[in-house]
């Protein structure tokens, strides 16, 4: 027996729009539902992950989720919210970019169940590829008007004064291309139901009347909110870009930064978004937050659930070592433990200063580390000065006066870490 999918959405707060008549046909058994997904790129983002959010809900509601990688809409590019075309991509780059979004999406997708309800990746290039010119403008064209087209949200905006380039016909085509994916996975795989981003409604609606119109089926379209900040700052964006699932792309302990750092009030939308928590166990976590904000019980909570699903326990536990490193106590064993890409994470925006191996390899004195060699302190009394009081260290240990950094103290063989008490640090970067 099917379980509320619609209701489990509401609750989250992932439920923006539904088609009328689409939660009772969803509870009336088993029925599979798709959701879009750009191949641009060989990663998932953050952004992309309410979709795939929706489709785990969908699976453990018992239903069957269908992932599409947009291989053909990949080379055209979607007008939705954008000012500008997308590049278009090779065969080759977009099946490697498939394989790689695959195996991510399968940490939240079960591909290998033997039930019914097993998730099934598909790829648009597949069936339009076959496609000509002719055929497509007379088999599927011809079914919807141009007035029906224009009247889409997303193609009044690009049409309108805001973008200056306008919109090509290539984009223009963008909605019956997507419209007939729902239809060729619905004669396919029986797929009644196309879920996405709200700004994607008129695009699944679309579809839904390509269904009409040349399939005689009854489709449904459900959509969730675009995800946004409480300040206003885009979701999912940082300085250095896209927070992605890659962790070649962001390593875990930035990751883990990114959801830790996130507001209250962000933190209690995003539990219930980005995790699989019950309202019971969510609401308990809210109110023991309202008693003791500072002590950060959402976010800690968050940051936690969402590290583990898209990397593992020991990436969790890595980046909260690091974490600590700059906020909490911590030993220069756990220094040593950190991987080049952390410890640079870790240390952004710390100052540094470049230092020859040749001066390692003879001994470095600590006046000139401090002062003279990289300009950490301001002079070399001041150096001997914090020296005699015990306020230095280096890679997290107390040194003395007489101390020289030499090729042991290097950190992944190229880092030294100087620190002036509690909270002043400074990397030398040795070359």
């Amino acid at each position: 027996m099917a379980t509320n999918f619609v209701e489990e959405l509401k609750w989250r707060g992932m439920l923006h729009d539904a088609m009328p008549g689409t939660e009772e046909h969803l509870m009336n058994g088993l029925q599979s539902a798709y959701v879009g997904i750009d191949p641009t790129a060989d990663s998932l983002h953050i952004g992309h992950l309410v979709g795939v959010m929706m489709l785990r809900h969908f699976q453990l509601a018992g239903h069957k989720p269908y992932a599409l990688i947009g291989g053909a809409t990949g080379m055209i590019g979607d007008p939705s919210g954008k000012s500008a075309e997308r590049n278009l991509l090779d065969e080759p780059t977009l099946r490697h970019n498939q394989e790689a979004i695959k195996e991510q999406l399968s940490r939240f997708l079960d591909f290998d169940s033997a039930s019914d309800n097993g998730a099934v990746l598909v790829n648009n290039y597949d069936w339009m590829k076959d496609f000509s010119f002719l055929g497509f403008i007379r088999d599927v064209g011809k079914h919807i008007t141009v007035n029906y087209m224009m009247a889409k949200d997303s193609v009044k905006k690009r049409l309108s004064t805001e973008a200056k380039e306008g919109m090509s016909f290539t984009e223009f085509t963008y909605q019956l291309v997507q419209g007939y994916d729902f239809l060729h996975l619905y004669r396919e795989y029986n797929c009644t139901l196309q879920m996405g981003g709200s700004d994607q409604w008129g695009n699944i609606t679309t579809g839904t009347e390509l269904l009409r119109r040349i399939g005689n089926g009854k489709g449904y379209a459900l959509t969730c909110p675009l995800i946004t900040k409480a300040d206003g700052t885009k979701f999912g964006k940082t300085e250095g870009g896209n927070i992605w699932l890659d962790s070649e792309r962001t390593s875990p302990y930035r990751f883990y930064q990114y959801w830790l750092n996130t507001s209250d009030e962000d933190a209690e939308k995003y539990i219930k978004i980005f995790t699989f928590l019950s309202k019971q166990e969510i609401e308990g976590l809210v109110e023991e937050h309202k008693q003791a904000p500072h002590l950060r019980a959402l976010q800690k909570r968050l940051a936690e659930e969402i590290t583990v699903m898209v990397h593992s326990k020991e990436d969790l536990e890595n980046a909260q070592k690091a974490s600590n490193i700059l906020f909490g106590k911590s030993t220069s064993d756990d220094l040593r433990k950190l991987n080049e890409q952390t410890f640079l994470d870790v240390f952004d925006g710390v100052p540094q200063a470049e230092v020859s191996r040749t001066e390692i390899e003879s001994g470095l004195d600590m006046i000139g580390a401090l002062a003279d060699k990289t300009g950490f302190l301001g002079s070399n009394s001041e150096a001997r000065r914090e020296l005699k009081q015990n306020s230095i260290s280096v890679n997290k240990e107390k040194v003395k006066p007489d101390y020289q950094i030499t090729e042991a103290d290097l950190i992944n063989n190229k880092y030294v870490l100087l620190q002036r008490g509690k909270k002043n640090y400074f990397v030398l970067v040795v070359s």
